[in-house]
């Protein structure tokens, strides 16, 4: 392919781009001139240029669009949903020319008579009297002739003649102004800007490497500076030609909405914002699938149809929007909708359908933790699978594509208020700030866009500052609990480590996807700009790594996930996102939670105190067994009892001693709960999970104490046969 035809694809590309945009918005502001004359201009553009290249194909259709265009501009005709589907259809047909002139050197076999055609038709006086849906457009404006004017007025005739000189040139300002940009820009294939980038990665290492060296000879300390300043001004200048805005990917969406509100019959309207937030290109082209399918998906299950919406009370015509915005060395863009929701109970069922997760871990996790099942490979939650979606595979697109090139994706769900999914994308792949750690031995690079702050608990403060609930270690950080993940563990797990007291525990406190915890390492050194290097497939597997690096000390580094560190460790959602959450569902003010204190094997815990029912002081030979199984006869009821502190055992020696059952409520069945003594009524802690006990649902800080909060939901149901009869067929059961 000659230089020629190369630059008349590009053009005509973008072109096509333009067009696009101004079609969508073309539905909404028929009338709009300005509209027209763009899109005018791209087919005018593209037919002019193939006649002098020879594509007779692309020559013809396009005169046939540009006819039609040529009325729409004269006001002959109006921009109604039949003119603009036809013209879509003609984007189309040119840019699977152009593809095909791309790919293939010519222009191919296809037959456009049918789509001339249809254009031609479009063009008849039946259109120029009749606008969208049937109603009448509106007629052409004449002159109004108006009585008493002024000699000096000008004549009608004149006025208009005046509007079209204006016009004329406002447009010739507008050629002149985009003919000026053209000559201000130069296109730079993209092959060669991943080149450039790639070699300022390597002048970064050669920097860090000569700033190392460097640093204790005077004599080169100003060379090295200014070698430091000219590198950073290089890297920065490489990585702003690689940005574009997110308008370049925005800019297709419409288009997807508007077919796809025609096929499923849904009335659906699109907000666009922070459309000037740019991103590197590789990773914009990245996130365009991961994008369309997530739009397909609030097209298809979250928005309701009209009549449904009407049903539940809300406006026929949904809400889609587009956000993205900056934060800071992410670029966060969101695809929320105002549609059905999630149903949690749905996904935790079909997950269990599907043999995904264990019934027991189903039960215990967040409504956040299953939300994230739906980007398992085949999850689908649809009744039926369509055209549009339904094959579980759109999802699972959106989070490997996104995580391919760093990035994270979350998602929040309301039932009956819509959903939220949030892509968390890196600005750049190539070189980013990290923190240099030290752990068993090894150098590890941690990202500082997860970095909150660093915290250093010398070996004396250690025993007191740091402490131990279900085998998770938890600093008290400001008056709130913080868990902690050390990494050597983590790293050697049956390694023998230190004891807290005879080290320095450096705490680097992390907050990754909504999972706030800290990390503690041995030793820390200075920051550095670090140059991420994929990693290799067996380093990947081990699902601790983000990439690898060289350091300013030619040493290799592994660069922390703090994301997959989180999971793995099995650090649950923060307290913060917790309360958020609650506030979400509430639309409220979220109210201090209230809890009964007790005591069980010396240890204090907390009952939620709304799930409390009464309190029981009874003999312990009042509990019955059923098995293994404690059970108490509760007003003619079944009880299971939970005896997790071993109350019950202590207290089998002695007929005659006394022991307390707190009896409370779990969904729609009753659970006792075995105590040695009730303490007290506290509120104000903010529940915060931690440990992997089944009987803990987490801890929170009651009276200066770290307490462990009894997690009803764990207490084992007894056998349907058991739970259903009454006590007396039990008891000689029993017997």
């Amino acid at each position: 392919m000659d230089e020629l035809t190369r630059e008349f694809l590009i053009e005509s590309q973008e072109g096509l781009d333009r067009m696009e945009r101004c079609l969508t918005e073309l539905e909404e502001r028929p009338q709009d001139a300005a509209l027209i004359a763009e899109i005018f201009r791209s087919v005018h553009t593209i037919k002019g240029t193939t006649g002098f290249l020879g594509f007779k194909r692309l020559e013809k259709l396009a005169h046939a669009g540009e006819n039609l265009l040529g009325q729409l501009r004269e006001g002959k005709l109006t921009a109604d949903g039949p003119i603009t589907t036809g013209l879509l259809h003609l984007l189309d047909s040119l840019r699977s020319i152009l593809k095909t002139i791309e790919a293939e050197g010519g222009e191919g076999d296809g037959q456009d008579a049918e789509l001339i055609g249809r254009l031609e038709e479009l063009q008849a006086p039946a259109h120029a009297h009749t606008g969208h849906a049937g109603h009448k457009a509106p007629a052409p404006r004449r002159p109004v002739a108006v009585a008493a004017v002024p000699a000096s007025a000008v004549p009608a005739a004149e006025a208009a003649r005046q509007a079209d000189a204006e016009r004329e040139n406002d447009g010739a300002r507008q050629r002149a102004h985009a003919s000026a940009t053209a000559e201000s820009t130069l296109r730079v294939d993209v092959t060669l800007l991943n080149r450039m980038m790639n070699l300022v990665g390597e002048l970064v290492l050669t920097r860090n490497q000569v700033l190392q060296a460097t640093a204790a000879d005077p004599n080169l300390t100003l060379l090295s500076r200014r070698l430091d300043m000219v590198t950073a001004d290089l890297r920065e200048s490489v990585m702003k030609a690689r940005m574009q805005p997110v308008s370049n990917i925005f800019s297709k969406m419409p288009r997807i909405v508007r077919d796809l509100s025609q096929s499923l019959g849904k009335r659906v309207k699109l907000q666009v914002e922070g459309q000037d937030t740019e991103l590197d290109k590789s990773l914009l082209e990245a996130i365009k699938d991961p994008l369309t399918h997530a739009v397909r998906n609030s097209m298809d299950h979250g928005i309701e149809l009209p009549g449904a919406r009407q049903e539940a009370g809300k406006d026929p015509e949904g809400t889609l929007k587009l956000r993205a915005v900056q934060e800071g060395s992410h670029v966060l863009i969101e695809v929320t909708d105002d549609g059905a929701g999630i149903a949690v109970d749905k996904v935790r069922q079909k997950a269990l359908e599907r043999g995904l997760i264990a019934a027991d871990r189903a039960a215990h996790l967040a409504e956040r933790e299953l939300l994230q099942l739906i980007f398992v490979p085949g999850f689908s939650t649809a009744a039926a699978v369509t055209n549009v979606s339904g094959r579980g595979v759109g999802m699972d697109v959106v989070r490997t594509n996104v995580e391919r090139i760093g990035g994270k994706v979350e998602v929040d769900s309301r039932v009956g208020k819509g959903t939220t999914l949030r892509m968390r994308i890196p600005l750049t792949l190539a070189i980013i700030p990290a923190l240099i750690v030290r752990s068993v031995n090894q150098s590890f690079a941690l990202p500082q866009g997860a970095l909150s702050e660093l915290v250093h608990v010398p070996p004396q403060k250690a025993a007191a500052a740091i402490e131990w609930i279900e085998d998770t270690p938890l600093y008290r950080l400001r008056g709130r609990l913080l868990p902690l993940v050390f990494l050597d563990r983590l790293l050697m797990p049956a390694n023998e480590h230190k004891r807290v007291t005879e080290r320095d525990n450096f705490i680097a406190v992390l907050d990754a996807d909504g999972r706030r915890f800290g990390l503690v390492v041995d030793g820390l050194a200075d920051p550095e700009e670090i140059v991420v290097k994929p990693l290799s497939a067996v380093l990947k597997t081990i699902g601790l790594y983000s990439g690898a690096t060289v350091l300013g000390n030619a040493d290799l580094a592994l660069i922390l996930d703090p994301s997959s560190i989180a999971l793995k460790a099995g650090v649950a959602l923060s307290a913060e996102e917790g309360i958020q959450a609650q506030e979400l569902e509430e639309e409220s003010t979220a109210t201090a939670l209230q809890y009964l204190l007790v005591e069980t094997a010396g240890r204090q815990a907390a009952v939620p105190l709304e799930s409390v029912l009464r309190i029981e002081k009874l003999p312990v030979s009042r509990i019955e067994y059923i098995g293994y199984r404690p059970v108490l006869n509760f007003e003619g009821q079944l009880l299971p009892v939970e005896d997790a502190g071993g109350v019950l055992g202590a207290a089998q020696g002695d007929p005659q001693a006394e022991i307390v059952v707190v009896v409370c409520r779990e969904g729609n069945r009753h659970v006792g709960i075995a105590v040695s003594h009730v303490l007290d009524v506290a509120g104000g802690g903010d529940l915060f999970e931690a440990g992997t006990s089944q009987q803990t649902a987490g801890v929170t800080l009651l009276k200066e104490r770290v307490t462990g909060v009894v997690d009803l939901r764990g207490v084992a149901p007894l056998p349907a046969t058991e739970q259903a009869g009454d006590w007396n067929r039990i008891s000689e059961t029993v017997a």
